[in-house]
Protein backbone atom coordinates (compact mmCIF):
# COMPACT_ATOMS: atom_id res chain seq x y z
CA UNK A 1 0.00 0.00 0.00
CA UNK A 2 1.29 3.61 -0.69
CA UNK A 3 2.66 5.69 1.85
CA UNK A 4 1.30 8.82 -0.18
CA UNK A 5 -2.09 10.31 0.58
CA UNK A 6 -3.80 10.24 -2.47
CA UNK A 7 -4.57 13.82 -2.16
CA UNK A 8 -1.02 14.98 -1.55
CA UNK A 9 0.51 16.74 -4.53
CA UNK A 10 3.60 15.58 -5.54
CA UNK A 11 5.92 16.95 -8.27
CA UNK A 12 7.24 14.07 -10.74
CA UNK A 13 10.78 15.84 -10.05
CA UNK A 14 10.88 14.93 -6.33
CA UNK A 15 13.13 12.22 -5.30
CA UNK A 16 11.25 10.41 -2.46
CA UNK A 17 12.65 7.55 -0.88
CA UNK A 18 10.07 4.35 -1.19
CA UNK A 19 8.74 4.28 2.94
CA UNK A 20 8.29 8.43 2.80
CA UNK A 21 4.84 8.60 4.55
CA UNK A 22 3.25 12.12 2.99
CA UNK A 23 -0.01 13.48 4.19
CA UNK A 24 -3.05 14.75 2.70
CA UNK A 25 -2.87 18.07 0.86
CA UNK A 26 0.94 18.33 1.41
CA UNK A 27 2.25 20.09 -1.20
CA UNK A 28 6.16 18.88 -2.20
CA UNK A 29 7.68 20.43 -5.36
CA UNK A 30 10.55 19.73 -7.88
CA UNK A 31 14.18 20.00 -6.67
CA UNK A 32 13.03 18.18 -3.53
CA UNK A 33 14.77 15.37 -1.91
CA UNK A 34 13.84 12.95 1.48
CA UNK A 35 15.25 10.12 2.46
CA UNK A 36 14.23 6.93 4.11
CA UNK A 37 11.63 6.82 7.31
CA UNK A 38 10.54 10.75 6.70
CA UNK A 39 6.80 11.25 8.06
CA UNK A 40 5.11 14.42 6.85
CA UNK A 41 2.36 15.28 7.95
CA UNK A 42 -0.88 16.76 6.08
CA UNK A 43 -0.92 20.44 5.25
CA UNK A 44 2.93 21.09 4.71
CA UNK A 45 4.86 22.95 2.04
CA UNK A 46 7.98 21.61 1.02
CA UNK A 47 9.55 23.31 -1.66
CA UNK A 48 13.57 23.16 -3.49
CA UNK A 49 15.76 23.32 -3.77
CA UNK A 50 15.61 21.19 -0.59
CA UNK A 51 17.30 18.29 0.53
CA UNK A 52 15.69 16.21 3.55
CA UNK A 53 17.25 13.36 5.52
CA UNK A 54 16.18 10.05 7.27
CA UNK A 55 13.76 9.23 9.80
CA UNK A 56 12.20 12.80 10.38
CA UNK A 57 8.80 14.22 11.63
CA UNK A 58 7.35 16.90 10.31
CA UNK A 59 4.04 17.88 11.50
CA UNK A 60 0.83 20.11 9.60
CA UNK A 61 1.13 23.33 8.46
CA UNK A 62 5.27 23.51 8.15
CA UNK A 63 7.12 25.49 5.17
CA UNK A 64 10.53 24.19 4.40
CA UNK A 65 12.10 25.46 2.12
CA UNK A 66 10.26 28.64 1.11
CA UNK A 67 12.08 31.46 -0.57
CA UNK A 68 13.95 33.81 2.41
CA UNK A 69 12.46 36.60 3.53
CA UNK A 70 16.08 38.63 2.29
CA UNK A 71 14.91 42.00 0.00
CA UNK A 72 18.35 41.26 -1.67
CA UNK A 73 17.09 37.46 -2.44
CA UNK A 74 16.31 37.87 -6.67
CA UNK A 75 14.99 33.95 -6.99
CA UNK A 76 18.35 32.03 -7.21
CA UNK A 77 18.40 28.58 -6.75
CA UNK A 78 19.51 28.35 -2.97
CA UNK A 79 19.29 25.29 -0.40
CA UNK A 80 18.40 23.75 2.14
CA UNK A 81 19.39 20.62 3.86
CA UNK A 82 17.76 19.00 6.82
CA UNK A 83 19.71 16.24 7.99
CA UNK A 84 18.54 12.78 10.24
CA UNK A 85 15.76 12.39 12.98
CA UNK A 86 14.77 16.15 13.50
CA UNK A 87 11.34 16.87 14.60
CA UNK A 88 9.46 20.02 12.73
CA UNK A 89 6.31 20.56 14.76
CA UNK A 90 3.45 22.66 13.77
CA UNK A 91 4.07 25.75 12.01
CA UNK A 92 7.68 26.01 11.58
CA UNK A 93 9.21 28.13 8.85
CA UNK A 94 12.80 27.17 7.41
CA UNK A 95 13.96 29.23 5.26
CA UNK A 96 16.77 28.69 2.17
CA UNK A 97 20.06 30.84 1.78
CA UNK A 98 20.75 33.21 -0.18
CA UNK A 99 23.80 33.96 -2.69
CA UNK A 100 25.40 36.89 -0.37
CA UNK A 101 26.60 34.24 1.89
CA UNK A 102 27.09 30.52 1.04
CA UNK A 103 23.13 29.82 -0.75
CA UNK A 104 22.48 27.27 1.84
CA UNK A 105 20.60 27.07 5.25
CA UNK A 106 21.85 23.92 7.01
CA UNK A 107 19.99 22.34 10.02
CA UNK A 108 21.56 19.29 11.56
CA UNK A 109 20.13 16.36 13.21
CA UNK A 110 18.29 15.08 16.37
CA UNK A 111 16.94 18.35 16.70
CA UNK A 112 13.43 19.63 18.14
CA UNK A 113 11.80 22.09 16.59
CA UNK A 114 8.95 22.88 18.73
CA UNK A 115 5.89 24.57 17.06
CA UNK A 116 5.74 28.21 15.14
CA UNK A 117 9.76 27.97 15.42
CA UNK A 118 11.58 30.12 12.28
CA UNK A 119 15.23 29.56 11.38
CA UNK A 120 15.89 32.28 8.63
CA UNK A 121 18.11 32.36 5.50
CA UNK A 122 21.69 31.03 5.60
CA UNK A 123 21.41 29.79 9.15
CA UNK A 124 24.08 27.30 10.43
CA UNK A 125 22.07 24.64 13.31
CA UNK A 126 23.92 22.31 14.68
CA UNK A 127 22.84 18.79 16.38
CA UNK A 128 20.66 18.09 19.74
CA UNK A 129 19.57 21.29 19.55
CA UNK A 130 16.07 22.50 21.07
CA UNK A 131 14.07 25.42 20.10
CA UNK A 132 11.13 26.23 21.88
CA UNK A 133 7.63 27.59 21.17
CA UNK A 134 7.99 30.71 18.51
CA UNK A 135 11.61 30.51 18.82
CA UNK A 136 13.45 32.96 15.67
CA UNK A 137 16.72 33.21 14.61
CA UNK A 138 17.19 35.48 12.03
CA UNK A 139 19.44 35.25 8.86
CA UNK A 140 23.03 34.00 9.33
CA UNK A 141 22.81 32.82 12.48
CA UNK A 142 24.97 29.75 14.12
CA UNK A 143 23.43 27.77 16.43
CA UNK A 144 26.31 25.26 18.43
CA UNK A 145 25.59 21.42 18.96
CA UNK A 146 23.00 20.90 22.41
CA UNK A 147 21.85 24.34 22.95
CA UNK A 148 18.43 25.16 24.35
CA UNK A 149 16.54 28.09 23.07
CA UNK A 150 13.36 28.91 25.13
CA UNK A 151 9.98 29.88 23.71
CA UNK A 152 9.90 33.12 22.02
CA UNK A 153 13.81 34.01 22.46
CA UNK A 154 14.65 35.76 18.94
CA UNK A 155 18.35 36.11 17.86
CA UNK A 156 19.43 39.32 15.67
CA UNK A 157 20.90 38.37 12.84
CA UNK A 158 24.91 37.07 12.45
CA UNK A 159 24.78 36.16 16.02
CA UNK A 160 26.71 32.85 17.02
CA UNK A 161 24.87 31.07 19.89
CA UNK A 162 27.52 28.36 21.48
CA UNK A 163 27.18 24.98 21.91
CA UNK A 164 25.71 23.91 25.02
CA UNK A 165 24.36 27.24 25.99
CA UNK A 166 20.93 28.24 27.22
CA UNK A 167 18.38 31.07 26.79
CA UNK A 168 15.61 31.54 29.06
CA UNK A 169 12.24 31.84 27.51
CA UNK A 170 11.47 35.97 26.04
CA UNK A 171 15.10 36.53 25.58
CA UNK A 172 16.01 38.61 22.60
CA UNK A 173 19.60 38.14 21.76
CA UNK A 174 22.13 40.88 20.48
CA UNK A 175 25.45 39.67 20.79
CA UNK A 176 27.04 36.16 20.88
CA UNK A 177 26.33 33.87 23.41
CA UNK A 178 30.00 31.59 24.65
CA UNK A 179 29.43 27.93 24.57
CA UNK A 180 27.64 26.79 27.65
CA UNK A 181 26.31 29.94 29.19
CA UNK A 182 23.29 30.63 30.10
CA UNK A 183 21.32 34.10 29.27
CA UNK A 184 17.70 35.57 29.55
CA UNK A 185 16.35 39.50 29.22
CA UNK A 186 15.69 41.91 26.95
CA UNK A 187 18.52 42.60 25.65
CA UNK A 188 19.83 39.28 26.90
CA UNK A 189 22.37 39.51 29.98
CA UNK A 190 24.49 36.29 30.78
CA UNK A 191 22.98 34.35 34.31
CA UNK A 192 26.00 31.69 34.80
CA UNK A 193 26.13 28.27 33.37
CA UNK A 194 23.92 25.54 32.61
CA UNK A 195 25.71 23.16 35.81
CA UNK A 196 22.69 20.91 36.28
CA UNK A 197 22.49 20.38 32.38
CA UNK A 198 26.35 19.06 32.76
CA UNK A 199 25.68 16.92 35.53
CA UNK A 200 22.75 14.99 33.42
CA UNK A 201 25.55 14.78 30.63
CA UNK A 202 27.89 13.18 32.95
CA UNK A 203 30.25 15.73 33.51
CA UNK A 204 32.67 14.82 36.21
CA UNK A 205 33.05 17.31 38.79
CA UNK A 206 36.60 18.26 38.15
CA UNK A 207 35.23 19.17 34.56
CA UNK A 208 32.03 21.40 36.26
CA UNK A 209 34.80 23.20 38.95
CA UNK A 210 37.22 23.81 35.62
CA UNK A 211 33.91 25.56 33.91
CA UNK A 212 32.88 27.52 37.00
CA UNK A 213 35.87 28.74 37.38
CA UNK A 214 36.41 29.57 33.87
CA UNK A 215 32.90 31.47 33.76
CA UNK A 216 34.05 33.82 37.11
CA UNK A 217 36.98 34.41 35.24
CA UNK A 218 35.55 36.00 32.38
CA UNK A 219 32.07 37.03 33.91
CA UNK A 220 32.96 38.34 37.59
CA UNK A 221 36.56 39.39 38.16
CA UNK A 222 36.59 42.44 36.41
CA UNK A 223 39.29 41.63 33.70
CA UNK A 224 40.03 43.09 30.24
CA UNK A 225 38.78 40.22 27.68
CA UNK A 226 42.07 39.54 26.24
CA UNK A 227 43.48 39.21 29.96
CA UNK A 228 40.78 36.49 31.26
CA UNK A 229 41.27 34.33 27.76
CA UNK A 230 45.18 34.78 28.50
CA UNK A 231 44.43 33.29 32.01
CA UNK A 232 42.44 30.46 30.56
CA UNK A 233 44.88 29.07 28.68
CA UNK A 234 46.39 26.33 30.96
CA UNK A 235 42.65 24.82 31.67
CA UNK A 236 41.97 24.97 28.02
CA UNK A 237 44.86 22.50 27.29
CA UNK A 238 43.79 20.32 29.80
CA UNK A 239 39.73 20.14 29.10
CA UNK A 240 38.36 20.53 25.67
CA UNK A 241 35.29 21.80 27.35
CA UNK A 242 36.73 24.96 28.48
CA UNK A 243 38.82 25.40 24.98
CA UNK A 244 35.17 24.98 23.83
CA UNK A 245 34.39 28.28 25.93
CA UNK A 246 36.95 30.07 25.14
CA UNK A 247 37.68 29.45 21.63
CA UNK A 248 33.65 30.78 21.60
CA UNK A 249 34.82 33.83 22.73
CA UNK A 250 37.86 34.30 20.77
CA UNK A 251 36.06 33.55 17.16
CA UNK A 252 33.19 36.15 18.53
CA UNK A 253 32.34 39.11 16.19
CA UNK A 254 29.76 41.26 17.80
CA UNK A 255 30.81 40.69 20.91
CA UNK A 256 29.37 38.35 23.63
CA UNK A 257 26.51 38.80 25.77
CA UNK A 258 27.28 39.99 29.37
Amino acid sequence: MSRIHPLAIIDPAARLADDVEVGPWTLIGPDVEIGAGTVIGSHVVVKGPTTIGRGNRIFQFASVGEDCQDKKYKGEPTRLIIGDNNVIREGCTLHRGTVQDQGVTRIGSNNLLMAYVHIAHDCVVGDNIIMANNATIAGHVHVGDGAILGGYTTVHQFCHIGAWSMSAANSAVFKDIPAFVMVGGNPASAHGMNFEGMRRRGYSQELITALRRAYKVVYRQGKTLQDALQELEEEATQFPEVALYRDSILASTRGITR
